[in-house]
């Protein structure tokens, strides 16, 4: 995957989220957590659909977003995955119990 330099599209993707829920669990801080719900409420009202949720072709004008009609696997998978993780009031994966494989699957750390 590569985006070019004045690419606006949104495709869901989960990296950001991912990070979030990264930087909040190791430093605690509050402000990761609310720059994932403004990310998550910009998702409910810019991408849902009847159907699911949808890419969107450009994210500089919300008064005119194009949906693409397409939602892609790694929406559901990983995207929203790591939206629960980051909002969990407990962390239900340990950083030394846990790891997450590149699909965002958990996989415990087994020790000798």
């Amino acid at each position: 995957m590569f985006s070019k330099d004045n690419d606006a599209h949104n495709l869901l993707r989960p990296e950001l989220v991912e990070s979030l829920y990264y930087m909040y669990h190791i430093t605690g801080n509050e402000m990761y957590q609310d720059w994932g719900w403004n990310i998550f409420q910009s998702f409910e009202k810019y991408t849902r659909q009847d159907e699911g949720y949808s890419s969107i072709s450009d994210v500089r004008n919300k008064d005119d977003v194009r949906p693409r009609n397409k939602m892609e696997s790694y929406f559901l998978a990983e995207t929203l995955k790591y939206f629960y993780l980051l909002f969990n009031p407990t962390n239900l994966f340990p950083f030394n119990q846990w790891l997450f494989n590149t699909e965002a699957h958990p996989l415990p750390i087994y020790n000798n």
